[in-house]
């Protein structure tokens, strides 16, 4: 299982960006996958998750800010996330869960500037 996530970069407050996760693995369709953050100094948190079922699932900090998706087709999960705050500003991870074992990608920084 391979995860590469794209799509960070620098923002302005109240701007948006919109993550990607591409996944290299067979039956994407199938796992719930999700999108972690860190702040520096900070434990990695939960943003978002997905299950194969579209079922979705916000940290309280996010909610009606961004929007998890997921396209099976192209293997890929999306994290759109709109009227960005500087607590935002984080290392974004994706992750896909398999039976009880989740695997990680390497992270994109977001970072929002107020």
């Amino acid at each position: 299982v391979q995860l590469q996530a794209s799509g960070g970069g620098l923002v302005q407050a109240g701007g948006s960006l919109r993550l990607s996760c591409a996944a290299s693995m067979n039956n994407f369709r199938l796992v719930v996958m999700g999108w972690y953050r860190q702040a520096p100094g900070k434990q990695r948190e939960l943003v978002a998750t997905i299950t194969s079922g579209g079922i979705t699932n916000y940290a309280d900090s996010v909610k009606g800010r961004f929007t998890i998706s997921r396209d099976n087709a192209k293997n890929t999960g999306y994290l759109q996330m709109n009227s960005l705050k500087s607590e935002d500003t984080a290392v974004y991870f994706c992750t896909v869960k398999i039976g009880v074992l989740n695997y990680w990608g390497e992270g994109t920084q977001v970072t929002v500037s107020s």
